[in-house]
């Protein structure tokens, strides 16, 4: 009795062919310029880089839980009405909200759209501002959590990507 040759399995990845490097790069691009990571917002704002304002989108409940320290804290309903008064037109607005399973800051970054600013979303949101180790800062000080190995080297050095 002889054995029948396997069949190879059809490749769930190579299913639908990878773009042209062409389109691809413009996609990769066109994609960070509405993005930004956590460590990147990190990094700029310990270097002191002032072209941006981080807008935290979340509620008062949980903007008092904690936030980012440089944050300004402007919930996305009321981005209509308060934009103008608390966040300067000609910075980059960063919006963030509580992590990738919200889409808030996504919201947060259409309304400021609308209104005219220049805007991007922080990936990640508060959620993966706390697990990468970075300070927050709520009405008892400023605090850091543990850095979480799955999200960050575990000595809170940058990832470097």
């Amino acid at each position: 009795m002889t054995s029948s040759p396997q069949a190879t399995p059809e490749s769930k990845v190579g299913r639908v062919p990878a773009a042209d490097p062409a389109v691809a790069e413009a996609h990769f691009y066109t994609r960070r310029t509405f993005e930004a990571d956590v460590s990147d917002v990190h990094a700029d704002i310990e270097a002191g880089v002032a072209d941006f304002v981080l807008v935290d989108t979340r509620s008062e409940e949980a903007w008092n839980q904690g936030h980012v320290p440089q944050a300004i804290h402007l919930p996305t309903d009321d981005i209509p009405e308060r934009a103008e008064v608390l966040v300067d037109r000609s910075k980059l607005v960063v919006t963030y909200c509580w992590g990738p399973g919200c889409n808030g800051a996504v919201r947060a970054a259409h309304a400021f759209a609308k209104l005219g600013y220049r805007v991007k979303e922080m990936l990640g949101g508060y959620e993966y501002w706390v697990r990468e180790g970075f300070a927050v800062e709520d009405a008892s000080g400023v605090r850091r959590a543990p850095v979480d190995p799955l999200t960050a080297p575990g000595k809170g050095i940058a990832c470097a990507c």
